[in-house]
């Protein structure tokens, strides 16, 4: 019987300054998004969905900070606070 590698837990991890990064990356590219009118919270979800950066404005750098890093990063970032929210 052959070694089934699918049904294996992967372990990712992302570094502490990555996690850091990532949050004042969302902070500052959720800013310039309102500052330009747009809902940030569509803005944000279209991006990590898509990977399209036309979905972050380039007001502020918001569309080069938010490049910086790989969308699994920021999601990361994204799930860890909203599970630690009490």
């Amino acid at each position: 019987m052959a070694n089934d590698s699918s049904q294996e837990t992967v372990m990712f991890k992302v570094q502490a300054e990555e996690v850091n990064q990532a949050r004042d990356i969302l902070q500052a590219v959720y800013a310039a998004l309102k500052e330009k009118g747009y809902n940030p919270i569509n803005q944000l979800v279209g991006y990590l969905l898509s990977g399209d950066p036309a979905y972050i404005t380039s007001h502020g750098n918001a569309r080069s900070l938010i490049r910086r890093l790989e969308r699994d990063e920021l999601l990361e970032e994204l799930v860890k606070n909203y599970l630690e929210q009490k």
